[in-house]
């Protein structure tokens, strides 16, 4: 089965999320844990969660993808906002035990002038401090674009992450297209080639979802902006090879094009049609 959705906002909960996502013709979603800035974290309504798992099931709504704020930065200098994103991963994590099989991503964070070795060792170390044995959440590190310090547009610097976590079994990679074809790997021309160099890196049992944007700009600019399907630098036939790609079938494939709605379905609509 293909599981395949879209960015959607979790403010009227759970049950609602899944029901927006199946309306749209997707079988799961992606919603941020808390105000995509940062800030405190609504209160979950457990009738709610509860509601939403009965509806999950009857329906096969595949495991969601929780995203974490984009103003966590575990890799930073400053204390205060290395403080920030121990708190806020480790209370979504503690609140995604509700929601078993989530999938919980975070962008690595950028080393602000320490080096890559000082950032390695920093998200490794809140990794491990917010990680818990008997976690219903598998982690997601998300390839990166490398624009400025930021961490995780090469494969090697994921590996050197993962290799430092305790808890193995639940750390993984979500890879963004736009991302990986801004950060320099040629998806466009050479998708197997890509993905064998992943497996090498890192380990293709890895890669447990992925995110699938077009991109702004072209292969190599570490800029990250993305773009509707189709409409930016990828074009629509890398994303025909993945939708099809034997490896890449089971894993959830959530969008993040700037679209509304109704553009959110048109490209779900259009991916399903180009599935074998």
């Amino acid at each position: 089965m293909q599981y395949i959705g879209c960015h959607l906002t979790i403010s009227k909960g759970f049950l609602a999320l899944g029901k927006e996502a199946l309306s749209l013709g997707g079988n799961t979603a992606q919603f941020f844990t808390r105000n995509p800035r940062g800030g405190k974290a609504k209160e979950l309504d457990m009738a709610d969660v509860e509601a939403y798992l009965r509806f999950a099931e009857e329906h096969e709504i595949g495991p969601l993808v929780a995203h974490a704020p984009y103003t966590i930065n575990p890799c930073a200098a400053n204390e205060k906002t290395l403080e920030f994103a121990y708190m806020a991963m480790e209370e979504d994590l503690q609140r995604l035990q509700y929601i078993p099989g989530t999938f919980y991503n975070f962008h690595p964070g950028s080393h602000v002038g320490q080096g890559v070795e000082a950032a390695v060792e920093k998200i490794a170390d809140t990794l491990n401090s917010v990680m818990f044995p008997g976690m219903k959440t598998t982690v997601l590190l998300e390839t990166m674009a490398g624009k400025g310090t930021e961490m995780g547009s090469r494969f090697e610097e994921l590996r050197a992450i993962i290799d430092r976590v305790e808890l193995s079994e639940s750390i993984g990679v979500c890879l963004d297209t736009c991302h990986v074809s801004d950060g320099g790997y040629d998806i466009i021309g050479d998708l197997e080639g890509v993905l064998s160099e992943f497996d090498r890196i890192i380990g293709l049992h890895r890669l447990k979802a992925l995110h699938l944007n077009d991109s702004m700009n072209p292969p190599g600019s570490h800029k990250d902006r993305h773009q509707k399907l189709g409409e930016g630098t990828l074009g629509l036939e890398v994303f025909r090879r993945i939708i099809n790609h034997p490896l890449l079938k089971p894993l959830p494939k959530i969008l993040e094009t700037p679209n509304d709605n109704s553009g959110y379905a048109r490209e779900i609509a259009l991916l399903r049609s180009m599935g074998a």
